[in-house]
């Protein structure tokens, strides 16, 4: 093994050690099996190996030349070469592992000892503690100096991995974002004092709430909210104004939570700069207004369906955070049984009929309707959607947004989309007796449809679609299947504990099949604000047209008929699935009991 070449020059070392001490200091963190200064060799490495290609190898090295000092595989990496790939490429020729890192894999105690700022700006995390040293990551293995630093600020012999920049940025954010969330608040109360937003009581017209909400401690308050609730896991934020103090609730996993509440003199400048983000006319206060913010934080593009409605006490504004992570779930994720899958599956690969989701508002319809389309071949199909309004841009669908104002509803809409030469067309949701009967002859000239219904369950559609004006023969021959489905709260893993089911719960768990000594249960950490949950999974039930159904559809049935004839033909219950997950520790009977009906 070679050593690299420490000249006896304390002037290249700013912090004044000798050649000599740097020396033995570097042998203590790492002597590379190979010289390590970077070389041709690597370049050709990246080309030969494909991650980089002849000219791209040809512009770094041109790049390098008019810029002394930086390395290519920093330029390279800043062309858009994979970093994983030529960070693995360095640690090969330096001789050294290469790791990837998630803020899992760090030890916050050592974080805090280098300092988070030291780690930000000279690209190091430490890890963790192996034996008696201590394993460093870093995305430079020539930066010697800065290694004995870090022994020395550690006080403990290192072991360095190559890493990825982008893992140690991830790293950094993790743990600056609790500091953050911890002094922000504070800060903007801080900032906030009675002159900041003086509300004029006598006469409010002459409150010029346009720039109260331009100023600065009101901005800040409503990007933390933004922030926080995002953090959270929320799916909507509710400002309601009560007649002494304002109260922000968010949505978590279905359950409203009260988050904090910041002083009632706020109000009106909170509303108005939500209203200006969302270009919404902040003078008027009397009428329902909605509109839509589009925000980028962390990287993440967010839309904010923003929603006011004029109460008594002042306007309440919702926010409804629409995130493009929370759809990007797989079919198969979803948490249907493995028979309901299958079945759905066949459904979905169907080239005609009409497929219908059905639930409340909030029990994860659009999400089922998303994943089930990202299971089609976007390349050979034509895939249409008519939505009010676009939650989710999706890539290879054309997605429709109507306007009942100029006269694009749903079923003008999905009339001129039968004129575009559709495969797979997707209705938002069957309101009206137009937009069902078109579904319903889309469905029976070759096209696959697939909507939602507000329905309490799989049976209840049939009869609805009947009472919305459709012809019970055209049901029959036209809807291949109906999936009802719920939401129930996930037990939070990290606090899971098990313990006998009490005898009304065994009870209820025996009358669906359900036979277990011990059931699962969440204490309450941290992580799950306490509640015990954390995530939600859904129910399902899944009822598929025979030719019995068909034929007893014809005549009109009643509901509870209908649903009596469904579960004999096979059809398994809401509330019998969701025991089940009661059984696989998924979820708790009490959960089950709050979203399903006893009739179910």
């Amino acid at each position: 093994m070679t050593m690299p070449t420490v000249h006896d020059d304390t002037r290249d070392d700013p912090n004044g050690i000798t050649a000599h001490a740097a020396q033995q200091g570097v042998a203590d963190l790492w002597t590379p099996a190979e010289p390590a200064a970077e070389t041709v060799d690597l370049g050709q490495r990246l080309a030969d190996s494909g991650v980089i290609n002849a000219s791209e190898l040809t512009q770094a090295r041109k790049v390098q030349k008019q810029t002394p000092g930086k390395r290519l595989t920093d330029i390279l990496i800043g062309m858009g070469c994979d970093e994983e790939a030529v960070q693995q490429a360095v640690a090969e020729e330096s001789g050294l592992p290469f790791t990837r890192v998630s803020p899992d894999d760090v030890d916050e105690k050592l974080l805090h000892r280098l300092g988070v700022d030291y780690c930000k700006q000279n690209s190091v995390v430490p890890l963790h503690q192996s034996g008696t040293r201590i394993v460093v990551g870093v995305t430079d293995p020539q930066r010697l100096f800065m290694l004995d630093e870090v022994r020395q600020r550690l006080a403990r012999p290192v072991k360095v991995v190559l890493v990825t920049a982008g893992d140690i940025a991830a790293v950094i954010e993790a743990f600056t974002e609790e500091q953050e969330a911890d002094l922000a608040v504070d800060d903007i109360i801080a900032d906030i004092d009675e002159d900041d937003v003086e509300v004029v009581e006598t006469e409010e017209e002459d409150v010029d709430l346009e720039k109260q909400a331009g100023e600065s401690p009101v901005i800040r308050f409503v990007n933390y909210l933004i922030y926080d609730a995002v953090k959270a896991g929320a799916s909507d934020i509710h400002i309601e104004p009560q007649e002494k103090r304002l109260r922000i609730r968010y949505r978590i996993d279905g359950i409203l939570f009260e988050s904090m509440n910041p002083p009632q003199h706020m109000h009106a400048a909170i509303v108005s700069r939500l209203k200006i983000m969302a270009n919404l006319d902040i003078s008027e206060r009397r009428l329902p207004q909605d509109g839509r913010i589009r925000i980028v934080l962390h990287g993440r593009k967010l839309d904010l369906r923003l929603s006011t409605l004029p109460t008594g006490q002042g306007e309440k504004a919702v926010m409804r955070i629409l995130d493009a992570r929370s759809i990007q779930v797989s079919l198969e994720d979803l948490g249907m049984p493995e028979d309901t899958y299958t079945i759905w599956k066949h459904q979905i690969d169907q080239p005609h009929g009409i497929l219908l989701v059905t639930g409340p508002t909030g029990s994860g319809k659009s999400t089922t309707l998303y994943a089930s389309l990202g299971t089609m071949d976007r390349q050979k199909l034509n895939i249409s959607t008519v939505e009010d309004p676009i939650e989710y841009h999706l890539e290879g669908i054309n997605q429709v947004q109507t306007h009942e104002k100029i006269g694009m509803t749903f079923a003008a809409a999905l009339r001129s989309l039968l004129r575009q030469d559709p495969d797979v067309v997707m209705v938002g949701e069957i309101r009206d007796d137009q937009t069902a009967c078109i579904a319903v002859q889309a469905a029976l000239t070759g096209h696959l449809v697939l909507s939602t219904l507000h329905t309490n369950d799989a049976p209840s559609s049939i009869t609805r679609l009947i009472n919305i004006g459709v012809e019970p023969y055209l049901i029959g021959a036209g809807v291949n299947g109906v999936l009802a489905q719920r939401l129930v709260r996930r037990i939070c893993p990290d606090c899971k504990e098990l313990e006998a089911p009490s005898e009304e719960f065994a009870e209820h768990l025996m009358m669906h099949g359900v036979n277990v000594d011990q059931i699962a249960k969440g204490t309450g950490c941290t992580k799950c604000h306490n509640t015990g949950y954390r995530g939600r999974v859904g129910l399902y039930e899944m009822l598929i047209l025979d030719d019995v159904l068909r034929d007893e559809i014809t005549k009109s049935p009643n509901v509870t008929e209908f649903r009596r004839l469904c579960l004999e033909r096979g059809m398994k219950s809401l509330r019998a699935d969701g025991f089940g997950k009661v059984g696989e520790g998924l979820t708790t009977v009490e959960e089950v009991l709050r979203v399903t009906q006893s009739t179910s």
